[in-house]
């Protein structure tokens, strides 16, 4: 293999992993939340008054963001590792403005600069399933406060 094909897949390959560590953790974050709704829709604890499902919306928005802040913290790890940061607090500011698209002053070097862009669509994806996710949590609350939701969300 030529030196420039061994360039770009090393940080091919740290990419992907980071990415797929990150699907790991949100899948922990959204079975979590899956969990709590089941178990409190079945003892009555959501799906019956306003404040518990606002309650129960505002932990799973909680919960989510946690994963979020795991998920930039881990690619802050990565990035530290690496060597493609100076220390862990660089590290954390480079990550966090990948992860949430709007950037940071922090050049990576040229070896991982490929890191970047694999964080912003990885941290894109992952703010997607968790929009998706938090209306499919309100969509189900309100299904199960109110009976006939279909007719009245139209």
């Amino acid at each position: 293999m030529a030196p420039n094909h061994i360039a770009i897949l090393i940080p091919v390959i740290v990419g992907l992993a980071a990415t797929v560590a990150t699907i790991a953790i949100h899948g922990v974050v959204v079975h979590a939340i899956i969990m709590s709704l089941r178990r409190d829709l079945k003892r009555g604890l959501v799906g019956v008054r306003t404040w518990m499902n606002m309650t129960f919306i505002m932990a799973a928005i909680l919960l989510a963001l946690g994963g979020h802040l795991a998920e930039i913290t881990f690619w802050a790890f990565v990035l530290d590792m690496s060597g493609a940061v100076a220390d862990i607090g660089a590290a954390i500011y480079s990550s966090a403005g990948s992860y949430t698209t709007s950037g940071s002053d922090i050049v990576l070097p040229p070896q991982w600069r490929l890191l970047g862009p694999f964080e912003a669509v990885d941290g894109m994806l992952m703010f997607g399933v968790s929009t998706a996710f938090i209306f499919a949590v309100v969509n189900r609350l309100i299904h199960a406060r109110y009976e006939d939701a279909d007719t009245f969300l139209l």
